[in-house]
């Protein structure tokens, strides 16, 4: 990871946000209450975590990422607003993700974010499943990332999926399938939506074992 993004980082935000669709709805949708914990995992440069912090700011917040290089610009985005002391970042993969260990935190999140994450961690179930394990009892889980394209056109999307490739992001088309397990098993309540003809899909999965914080 830290490989990949020694230089990327410096302009990683400027050509994201042309094509990372739906982050900014999450944030928006995100219903944050004073007091509570939300926990972006692969947070990159914080951007989002930025725009949660500025939108929620009664809210704790926390970000884990696999790349030194990444955290390293995050944290100095952090301190440039002044938001480092109520942002929190950590060095973690996101399937062994432990927070007690990385922030001190072992009672877990009320919110946790994958935002174009998933796309590019190969053990994305294991890291779905973490994920759910560190809810709060009435947490949510909030997902956005690519869809399979079905409603743009058939060379754009082979177009997109090989340009994606150049940067060892893959399409998860299997997200869809764990997201309906957990409603299936009602161990989550599921609000599931497409975006711009299913360029990217987005979820919010709400634990159903306890009022929600």
């Amino acid at each position: 990871m830290d490989r990949i993004y020694r230089i990327q980082r410096h302009f990683y935000d400027l050509t994201r946000k042309y094509y990372l669709l739906g982050r900014d709805r999450l944030i928006r949708e995100l219903d944050a209450r004073p007091g509570q914990s939300i926990c972006e995992i692969g947070c990159g440069t914080a951007r989002n975590l930025i725009k949660m912090a500025e939108r929620y700011p009664n809210c704790r917040y926390f970000g884990i990422d696999a790349s030194a290089e990444m955290l390293e610009t995050a944290e100095a985005s952090l301190r440039r607003l002044g938001l480092e002391d109520r942002v929190r970042l950590g060095l973690a993969y996101a399937e062994r993700f432990e927070p007690g260990e990385t922030f001190g935190e072992a009672d877990g999140f009320d919110h946790i974010v994958f935002s174009y994450s998933l796309s590019m961690i190969p053990p994305w179930r294991a890291a779905l499943d973490r994920a759910a394990a560190l809810l709060r009892p009435g947490g949510t889980l909030h997902i956005v990332d690519f869809g399979d394209q079905r409603g743009m056109p058939d060379w754009f999307r082979r177009l997109l999926f090989a340009w994606l490739g150049w940067f060892h992001v893959a399409h998860r088309p299997g997200i869809r399938t764990w997201v309906e397990d957990r409603a299936e098993a009602a161990e989550m309540e599921v609000r599931a939506r497409a975006l711009a003809g299913h360029y990217a899909e987005l979820f919010r999965l709400m634990r159903t074992d306890g009022s929600k914080r």
